[in-house]
């Protein structure tokens, strides 16, 4: 264990998009995207809502993967790395609802399995590898979630039964908004948005807003505050001893996960090219030794 001083890393932006239908998700999420790129051509909308993505194509030549059933977390995750494979800068998974209650997704595979509480032992972990596939994206990710009214059940004074309306609750797992840097709230078909959770400090308790590409610039400009992974990758590959891969591996305390494969990669590197030039340095010598012996006879 050893304390570090706290360092601000760049970041790959984890958004998320909640609202009932209708209330505009997949246009603010292409409008925030094409904020965080400005090119259409880096963003690829990975798209379970019946290919309402392509109603868009007037704004620009983004990309889209249509997902169908089964909307199991594996084929989530498949589309996620097929959009990272081809040098997408943002993806946006509209909608994540599906995963979690679609056809093939997790309450359906819990209830197949006979949907016992035991059961979920088999289930959260195949959600959770959806999750993980999210938060270690090399991409800039923006989920939508739809949202349903939630009601609750409750006895009046007089001992009568009685609907309570609660507001609008997330089709997804509860806590997947944890997850997330900033989660917005579409409250109506205007559009309107509201932060119901912000790390970045930019909108949270501000009067509620129309998310376009405005949106977007200011998240990315706040994604790239900090130390960059790439400024330490260059130096990585820049580095010649050991010694100064060590000092490396210190100074980018923040982002020691990220960078130590690179770390590792660049020693085996460096390692070989020593024993190269020992094996190199052993060959001269051993030939230095035969022309001497030779000329001394």
């Amino acid at each position: 264990m050893k304390l570090n001083k706290a360092q601000r890393a760049q970041v790959k932006l984890r958004l998320g998009l909640s609202g009932a239908s209708g209330f505009g998700k997949s246009y603010s999420a292409l409008l925030l995207a094409f904020g965080i790129t400005n090119d259409w051509s880096k963003i690829a909308v990975i798209d379970t809502e019946n290919s309402s993505a392509n109603l868009y194509a007037h704004l620009g030549s983004f990309n889209v993967l249509s997902l169908c059933e089964p909307y199991s977390p594996e084929r989530y995750t498949e589309a996620i790395r097929t959009c990272e494979n081809s040098n997408m800068e943002v993806i946006i998974i509209d909608s994540i609802t599906h995963e979690w209650s679609g056809e093939g997704g997790c309450l359906n595979i819990h209830e197949k399995l006979g949907g016992r509480f035991q059961d979920w032992a088999k289930v959260s972990p195949r959600h959770q590898g959806f999750i993980d596939a999210i938060l270690k994206s090399p991409c800039h990710i923006i989920t939508t979630v739809r949202r349903k009214v939630d009601y609750t059940m409750d006895t009046d004074i007089n001992g009568r039964a009685k609907v309570t309306k609660l507001g609008f609750k997330e089709i997804t797992r509860e806590g997947f908004e944890y997850e997330l840097s900033v989660n917005f709230e579409l409250i109506n078909d205007k559009h309107l948005a509201k932060a119901s959770k912000d790390r970045t400090g930019l909108f949270m308790d501000k009067p509620e807003f129309v998310i376009n590409k405005a949106t977007g610039k200011k998240l990315i400009a706040w994604c790239n505050e900090g130390v960059s992974i790439e400024e330490a990758k260059l130096e990585i590959n820049e580095a010649t001893t050991l010694d100064g891969l060590k000092h490396i591996y210190s100074k980018y305390a923040s982002i020691q996960e990220q960078i130590h494969p690179l770390i590792m990669l660049r020693k085996a590197e460096l390692d070989g090219i020593s024993k190269q030039v020992i094996n190199e340095d052993k060959i001269i010598n051993n030939q230095n030794t035969e022309a001497n012996g030779t000329n001394s006879k």
